[in-house]
């Protein structure tokens, strides 16, 4: 990979509809190389999907909450299961295991307080757990769903 593919990932990362012609010019090639490179790209892995970033507020999902959770035990079985929980809750985006004192981290985004409720519900519905500590993000400072590239060989 070298600096016109990190360019090429920079630039789609910030909007991949853009036309093929554009993003050559964007970056010093023309368009069939350029072509050629993001197959490659898609190809390798390196580029996984394109998606629509939604505006969470939009789609009245506003809300967002940070669950610590504590396993009860680490075994292979509960882990399992657990993973399979989080994978059939649409509230959850994200989910995370951890080193040091929590054993995994979740995102979750929901429309209210009384929502989130709904769904802490149903988890310990679902699965025992040593703890689970909730923090209601009061603003959000920073996100982005694009990764740098400065560190690609």
């Amino acid at each position: 990979m070298d600096a016109v593919d990190r360019k090429i990932l920079d630039i789609l990362q910030q909007d991949a509809t853009l036309p093929v012609a554009e993003l050559a010019e964007r970056v010093g090639v023309s368009a069939a190389p350029c072509w050629r490179r993001v197959k490659k790209l898609e190809a390798s892995g390196v580029i996984r999907g394109r998606v629509a970033l939604v505006d969470r507020r939009k789609v009245n999902v506003p809300t967002t909450v940070f669950v610590a959770v504590k396993a009860p035990r680490h075994a292979a079985d509960w882990s399992e299961a657990f993973r399979r929980i989080v994978a059939d809750f649409p509230e959850i985006v994200e989910a995370w295991r951890l080193t040091g004192e929590i054993d995994y981290l979740l995102r979750i985004v929901v429309p209210d307080i009384e929502a989130y409720d709904a769904v802490y519900q149903r988890l310990i519905a679902k699965l025992e757990f040593s703890n689970l500590s909730s923090s209601i993000a009061m603003e959000e400072m920073k996100y982005t769903t694009a990764v740098p590239t400065l560190y690609v060989a």
